[in-house]
């Protein structure tokens, strides 16, 4: 018998195409407070300012942007999710492309958005794109909803996951953000970092579905995944046994402003 390839990076970024439904569904959203900080950070608020989210995926935090007022554009480089976001946020605008090769004019926009995509970027590439698409006095903005490792059993389940990839699904989301403030081709960016701790409490179903949409899990074999999820809901039934669960976030965010 002969092993499954393992999945590249490509395989991982294409996986969301194909559970476009199953993300919006069942992934976090953002608390108001990392909009809060946003504007502290960049110093103007998001209402009236021209954003572009780029690798939008289903449109979670373009919403929440369109919803503070900002005139958002979204850039997304997944058919399937392009096709997903076009479908439940029709009022919203939307173009196809990614960080690396930005599908917008020079100095048009205020502020640029990476909600949970940065990482799927080349920032030799990303960063003189941002710093291209930017403004004078614009912000690149980057984010993640991270998992709270010290809460007991969130760090129980990442030690699992750890096992089950022979990764650390926490450390693999901190160094996406360390290649971000290392990543600077001139000396024109300089990141300020926040963190912004949030929770929701979800549904088991829920929260194995959401599990479920993360990449790696996306292009795991199926029979290691249904084992994996189906032990996963034993394990959580212990510590939540009414069947929900009480996700808690640190929202990581990065903003730097260029001159």
């Amino acid at each position: 018998m002969t092993s499954s390839p393992t999945p590249t990076h490509a395989d991982r970024a294409h996986s969301f195409n194909a559970a476009a439904a199953q993300y919006a569904a069942n992934r976090p959203s953002y608390p108001p407070a990392l909009f809060d900080a946003l504007e502290e950070l960049t110093g103007r608020p998001l209402a009236g300012a021209r954003v572009a989210d780029i690798g939008a995926g289903t449109g979670i935090s373009t919403a929440l942007l369109h919803k503070r007022g900002a005139d958002v554009l979204a850039v997304e480089p997944g058919e399937g999710m392009a096709a997903h976001f076009r479908l439940t946020r029709p009022g919203i605008p939307i173009v196809r492309g990614d960080g690396n090769a930005l599908p917008l004019a020079d100095s048009c926009a205020d502020l640029l958005t990476y909600a949970q995509s940065w990482h799927w970027t080349d920032p030799d590439r990303a960063v003189p794109e941002a710093l291209r698409v930017l403004r004078p006095g614009g912000a690149l903005a980057l984010w993640w909803n991270r998992d709270a490792a010290d809460i007991e059993w969130i760090a129980r389940q990442n030690d699992r996951l750890r096992r089950l990839f022979g990764i650390d699904p926490y450390a693999e989301k901190g160094a996406a953000a360390a290649r971000a403030v290392k990543a600077q081709p001139t000396e024109r960016l300089h990141f300020t970092r926040r963190a912004v701790r949030w929770s929701r409490r979800v549904p088991l179903d829920t929260h194995l579905a959401n599990l479920g949409s993360h990449s790696r899990l996306l292009v795991c074999p199926e029979g290691h995944r249904d084992t994996f999820l189906a032990e996963e809901r034993d394990h959580l039934l212990e510590v939540f046994p009414d069947g929900f669960v009480e996700e808690t976030y640190d929202v990581l965010l990065l903003v730097a402003t260029t001159p």
